[in-house]
């Protein structure tokens, strides 16, 4: 039976850690809190972050990070991007070449710019720099762990590697496809959450569909710009990773990051967003992180760049979408 590791007890990880407890994977959670643990072991939930789902008896959990990694052959990482590099160099000591190590994490990290996959290059030893991949697409965690059907994408640099995770993952109710587009999902993965602060905003406002559907158009056209000019390629953007996980973010009950806006819309500050709840909207910090490297690499990102200005240069979201519907008219292929 392969074992595997699921680094981080939040909504996410716990959502994989059930979904491969149910495919009768031995499966262990490592879990940081305490008092998260302790509740886990407890209850047989994590009534924290996903009350009300158990967990299969093929999870296990712990607190060491190291009995957690050991004897595992696939470990996946499910920890928000400010925590990540941290993760990762606490991981590195205990890591084999034979483990294919794989990313759930959609976000940027902040001041280097620079995408999971990549700090993991930087951070793990030369051996299990050629094992890494990248899982995403449109999953909402709770639906994920109530065996909801949902369709990901998992990304590697050696397309055969993330078919052997394909394989594992996939079920009845959970498809895998693979991809060698590692910059495309990653990127199109974060980016989407920008997009989902400004549709939240919409919500506030009592805006309609048409409103929606022109913030989800604009805004992927704006994501694969940036994407493609970063090292993309554009056809990522037309699947899951792109314009399904888009809708999802978008358009979902269970959204974070559309959540964050309609707040946001509704005149809450961002300090008061935050300290309202334990879960943490990646799209948030990633704003920041998006419109450094659309000014970086000379792209045009004007959602992103209004959500940037409402979060993080006071501006009135009212004022965003006036300046937003009142640019220079454009031809729609081009810009």
């Amino acid at each position: 039976m392969k074992k595997v590791c699921i680094v981080g007890g939040g909504s996410w990880g716990s959502a994989m850690a059930i979904h491969l407890g149910k495919l009768h994977v031995d499966t262990k959670l490592w879990i940081r809190e305490n008092e998260i643990y302790e509740e886990i072991v407890c209850t047989g939930e994590n009534k924290t972050f996903l009350p009300e789902v158990a967990f299969p008896s093929s999870v296990s959990f712990y607190l060491d990070l190291k009995e957690a990694l050991k004897d595992t052959e696939f470990i996946f990482i499910a920890v928000p991007s400010g925590f990540c590099r941290n993760m990762y160099e606490q991981m590195a000591p205990y890591l084999t070449p034979d483990q294919f190590i794989v990313s759930l994490t959609k976000g940027i990290e902040e001041k280097s710019l620079k995408r999971m996959s990549e700090v993991m290059y930087e951070v793990f030893p030369p051996a299990s720099r050629t094992r890494i991949a990248v899982l995403s697409g449109p999953s909402f965690a709770r639906e994920v762990a109530e065996s909801h059907p949902t369709a990901v994408v998992i990304s590697a640099n050696n397309l055969e590697m993330a078919k052997k995770i394909q394989t594992l993952v996939s079920s009845l109710y959970f498809r895998a496809y693979s991809s060698d587009d590692i910059i495309g999902v990653e990127l199109a993965g974060a980016c989407k959450n920008v997009i989902a602060i400004a549709t939240g905003i919409s919500d506030s406002f009592g805006f309609g569909s048409n409103s929606m559907a022109g913030l989800v158009t604009r805004g992927l056209a704006e994501m694969t710009r940036l994407g493609v000019k970063l090292g993309a390629r554009q056809e990522t953007y037309a699947g899951l990773a792109g314009i399904g996980d888009l809708v999802l973010t978008c358009t979902g009950k269970l959204s974070r990051n559309r959540y964050v806006g309609s707040e946001l819309g509704r005149g809450k500050t961002l300090e008061e967003i935050i300290s309202g709840t334990k879960m943490i909207a990646e799209g948030i910090t990633t704003t920041q992180s998006v419109h450094q490297l659309a000014q970086r690499e000379n792209v045009e990102t004007p959602i992103c760049e209004q959500v940037y200005s409402v979060l993080y240069e006071g501006k009135n979201p009212t004022d965003a979408f006036r300046d937003l519907m009142s640019r220079e008219l454009k031809d729609e292929y081009k810009t």
